[in-house]
């Protein structure tokens, strides 16, 4: 029988399982450091940090305004109605109105009770223009309104001649504030001062020299307080009573206040 001899085996070179598994393990393990130590070299700022905050509230701080320099934005105050009052026979050297016996004149009434009128208008939130009678400022004058104040004859007529009168602008434009500002002005006088209105309205008032200079926008009146004779005690003892019946009636008409306006208006 011819036998033969097997050739040995060559050993075998590639790993087994268990050396591939051992290998992984190294190379990950390798990385894992590499990375490990990347993060612990680089140090990065948490945001919720004591430090990262320190310095947000720092810029924060260093761009907040301080109170001056703060800028308040400032209301424009609204302007206050304005009223001219004119004194009758005021300046006029030549005309110190009704005088009478005793001498007491128109002027003098006049002065006082407009005195008293300014007063109670600034009190209400006017502006007020104290005028003469023939004042260069009524020319063209601008107001909500402008009143002449008047008193009447000291002269005794009849028992009758008694009360106050108004008269307006009748060539005013807007003639329905003209007869708000009469029916205002009849009312609450009449109310006030307790004297009736005498409606014997005479040239001189209702064409009245500062109706045709003052400006065709502002509603204008002339009123006569009571009669120098019948009245007088009224007049020159209740001045106050007086201007407060003429501030009532110039207040209802700036704020619109109800008032039945006379038909013949």
């Amino acid at each position: 029988m011819n036998t033969m001899k097997r050739k040995p085996k060559a050993p075998n070179s590639s790993p087994g399982l268990l050396g591939t598994t051992l290998i992984s393990i190294f190379m990950i393990s390798g990385v894992a450091f590499l990375i490990a130590s990347l993060f612990t070299a680089a140090k990065p700022i948490n945001p919720f940090s004591g430090d990262f905050s320190a310095r947000i509230a720092e810029a924060l701080k260093e761009q907040e305004p301080t109170p001056d320099d703060l800028q308040w934005p400032t209301a424009t105050p609204r302007p206050r109605p304005r009223i001219g009052v004119v004194v009758g026979h005021w300046g006029d050297d030549d005309d110190p109105g009704a005088v009478c016996p005793d001498g007491l004149t128109e002027l003098s009434i006049n002065q006082v009770v407009a005195g008293e009128l300014e007063k109670k208008l600034l009190e209400a939130g006017f502006d007020v223009d104290m005028m003469y009678e023939f004042d260069d400022r009524l020319v063209e004058y601008t107001g909500i309104a402008l009143i002449s104040i008047h008193a009447d004859s000291c002269t005794y007529i009849n028992d009758v001649a008694t009360g106050f009168k108004v008269a307006a602008s009748q060539g005013n434009p807007r003639l329905e504030r003209t007869a708000r500002l009469v029916a205002c002005l009849r009312t609450r006088y009449a109310a006030a001062t307790g004297l009736p209105e005498h409606l014997s309205i005479t040239g001189d008032m209702s064409e009245y020299h500062a109706f045709e200079e003052i400006h065709n926008e502002t509603p204008a009146v002339i009123i006569e307080t009571g009669f120098m004779n019948l009245d007088r005690q009224i007049l020159t003892q209740n001045e106050d009573l007086i201007a407060q019946g003429i501030a009532d009636g110039l207040v209802c008409y700036v704020q619109n206040e109800s008032i039945t306006i006379p038909a013949d208006e």
